[in-house]
């Protein structure tokens, strides 16, 4: 076996990590993780360290490390048939039966499933897919597309202009032209601190309706949304929002796209966050749970109201022009189906809901009342703690002082994963869904050590 050195060697020299500061990285300034292992819901170093993953890897190893179920679909599935494509028509024993099996689960006004590898190019899909669908109707000005400020939705062109997260613009030309944002229903951020939960709701609805009315309702295509705010904060929408919402969409035929790349598959203690919301959306997007990441595969759900659309397309003008090499690989399906099953047989989507309760419930009692805690938040298996320098007048630390990211240093020293949520000094939880009690209690002691280490 190579020394860790040499990895470390290899690692700074050769590898183009994302998400990374290149140049201390490669200069050595910054520590990296060469991960070995992991079972439940801990990973293991070439160190030998052992730490709880208090996030899931990026919220996707929903079912835990080290499940021999799915390691086992998926050996089986390369040795039966690596791979065959999906054009023309053609498919496999394993990407129909889980076209099928995430249909069964899914609100009911869906139709079909469309398969790529992530997150990012199933936006791009449903991007493109939007404005086939404005083309076939014979609206070609209707193709802006809508998204909130701090959204996450990807890392590609399209997907990264409709992600409202700055570090993903920046020197990146972006967002392109055809993407408009729109205010993020982030209630602690309020514009003003007087505002009641309704009276913020009520101020989305109205610059959303005013985005509409400056562009005209006539040229926008979609809005799209996560059910939970996921990487630009982990912030529940406040009681109401998606109830406004949908009425102002519906009135302006612009599609809603409900981006479940993180809520899917049992986050919130529901199958999906659409269900848990009240959300009925017109494309979902899926990924991370939909494999809990032990392959690559993300998909596209289309509605019957746009399928009947895409059919009466290809009446017109022939076989739809959109694919992917390895839309629906059979390896990436094995996975989603063995995860699927697995997901149903231990009883996830309900621990995440019971289990997640008990973490946010636990985090609240421990932190809440911390000089700067500014909030402890969550719904499910997802929990945030955002930290302020005056938390009475909401007055934030200068990103210089890199709260977030110390204090998620300090934990990591003490055995628990978590992250530095861009855009605020916020410490995100969204640990896999077999996550026990105690191992919640883990947890919410050591961030409460780590937040005393770094604030007091």
């Amino acid at each position: 076996m190579l020394s860790n050195d040499q990895l470390d060697r290899w690692d700074r020299e050769n590898f183009f990590h994302p998400s990374t500061h290149l140049a201390q990285h490669a200069r050595g300034e910054s520590p990296n993780r060469i991960v070995s292992g992991g079972k439940g819901v801990y990973i293991e170093d070439r160190d030998g360290n052992k730490l709880l993953d208090g996030f899931a890897g990026l919220y996707c190893v929903n079912v835990g490390y080290g499940r021999t179920e799915i390691a086992d679909a998926i050996a089986e599935q390369a040795r039966e048939l690596a791979y065959y494509h999906a054009y023309v028509g053609h498919g496999t024993e394993v990407s129909i039966t889980l076209a099928k099996m995430i249909l069964d689960r899914a609100p009911g006004n869906m139709s079909k499933v469309y398969f790529g590898l992530g997150g990012s190019d199933a936006n791009e899909t449903n991007i493109k897919l939007i404005w086939y669908y404005n083309n076939i109707l014979g609206r070609p000005q209707k193709k802006k597309i809508i998204s909130r400020w701090r959204g996450y939705h990807g890392s590609g062109l399209m997907t990264g202009s409709l992600t409202g997260l700055k570090g993903f613009h920046d020197k990146f030309d972006l967002p392109l032209a055809q993407v408009l944002h729109t205010e993020a229903p982030y209630y602690l951020r309020r514009p003003r601190r007087d505002m009641s939960e309704a009276q913020f709701v009520a101020h989305c609805v109205a610059e959303l309706e005013a985005l509409i009315a400056r562009e005209g309702a006539d040229t926008i295509a979609a809005f799209i949304g996560e059910p939970i705010l996921g990487t630009g904060g982990i912030v529940p929408p406040p009681q109401g929002y998606w109830e406004a919402i949908q009425p102002i969409l519906a009135k302006h035929d612009i599609l809603l796209v409900a981006d479940e790349v993180v809520t899917g598959f049992g986050r919130l203690g529901t199958m999906f966050g659409s269900t848990h919301y009240g959300i009925t959306p017109d494309i979902i997007t899926i990924a991370k749970g939909l494999t809990s990441a032990y392959a690559p595969l993300s998909g596209s759900i289309i509605s019957d109201k746009v399928w009947s659309v895409f059919e009466k397309g290809t009446d017109e003008n022939g076989p739809i022009g959109h694919g992917w090499t390895y839309s629906a690989h059979p390896i990436g399906a094995a996975a989603g189906v063995a995860n699927l099953k697995l997901i149903d047989t231990l009883g996830l989507v309900e621990n995440a809901g019971k289990t997640g309760a008990y973490l946010n419930a636990a985090m609240s009692d421990a932190l809440a009342g911390h000089a700067h805690v500014a909030e402890v938040r969550g719904e499910g298996m997802l929990c945030a703690v955002e930290f302020a320098k005056d938390k009475e007048a909401l007055a934030f630390f200068d990103a210089s002082e890199k709260v977030g990211p110390r204090i998620s240093a300090e934990l990591a020293k003490r055995g628990v994963i978590a992250r530095a949520m861009p855009q605020g000094d916020i410490l995100g939880f969204a640990p896999p869904l077999c996550l026990t009690s105690e191992e919640a209690d883990i947890i919410v002691d050591k961030t409460r050590e780590a937040v005393i280490a770094v604030l007091g």
